[in-house]
């Protein structure tokens, strides 16, 4: 990982960034020197207290988009790829690729997160309840009529794909899975380290489809290039991936398995 960071003037000297109290500039400043080479942070409150900043500031940030949350309380800083410029040969990939898969690259080189992807964001949920309100309001029969309206879609768009994995838990298209079955020829592998995942961690995507292409195919690859021993455990009746590295053992993501 480079060591070095760089800061676009026309970010940090903008109205909008210098109108935020220095904690709050100065919280910015240290996330960002502290961001891996995707611009992700794992530990923006560890940071923030080591920086004697509080929550108002970190906060403040996330609601001018100088950064952009997870569910996972992982960050990353929304201008990065404007700040940086980093050499193929130094470039590391995070090793947050789940949080990855669910970035936007705008036009301007700024990250936007893709609200299509996942679980839905705080404001679309908060959209959601007030016109659920509202609808309340037109009557009882108006909310039955909609309900009625939209359920044939709901069972079509499920009876158009199919399960997969040993748990069940990947559900594909038959054109998707042709399509996967054409660019991976490891593509039951891909659908079994889903599959597996989504056992242990419940981990929830709207599309499999996407989720395989934008980062399980770059975690399979992963674990692979980092030798070492890597296999499936059984315990308790599940599957788990592991692999051996320097004397510790790993789950299929990288962690440290304690």
């Amino acid at each position: 990982m480079a060591e070095r960071r760089m800061f676009a003037k026309t970010i940090i000297d903008s109205d909008v960034f210098l109108d935020m109290p220095h904690s709050t500039q100065l919280l910015y400043f240290h996330l960002s020197m502290r961001a891996d080479d995707d611009g992700f942070i794992n530990n923006p409150k560890n940071i923030m207290r080591l920086v004697s900043c509080k929550d108002d500031d970190l906060k403040l940030l996330i609601a001018k988009q100088f950064i952009l949350p997870f569910e996972s309380g992982i960050v990353v800083i929304k201008h990065w790829k404007i700040h940086n410029y980093i050499r193929s040969d130094r470039y590391k990939e995070t090793k947050h690729l789940e949080e990855k898969a669910q970035l936007l690259l705008e036009d301007n080189n700024s990250y936007s997160l893709n609200n299509n992807f996942g679980i839905p964001m705080v404001d679309q949920m908060d959209t959601q309840v007030r016109l659920g309100k509202a609808s309340l309001e037109l009557g009882k029969g108006s909310i039955d009529n909609t309900a009625d309206a939209d359920k044939p879609n709901v069972k079509n768009a499920k009876a158009s794909k199919r399960k997969y994995g040993e748990y069940k838990h990947v559900m594909l298209k038959d054109e998707e899975l042709q399509k996967l079955q054409k660019e991976y020829p490891n593509y039951q592998e891909l659908i079994t380290y889903l599959d597996e995942y989504i056992e242990m961690k419940g981990y929830k995507a709207k599309n499999h489809y996407l989720a395989i292409r934008k980062w399980v195919v770059s975690a399979v690859e992963q674990n692979k290039s980092r030798g070492g021993f890597y296999g499936t455990a059984v315990g308790n009746n599940k599957k788990t991936e592991f692999k051996e590295k320097n004397g510790k053992l790993y789950d299929s993501i990288g962690n440290e398995i304690i």
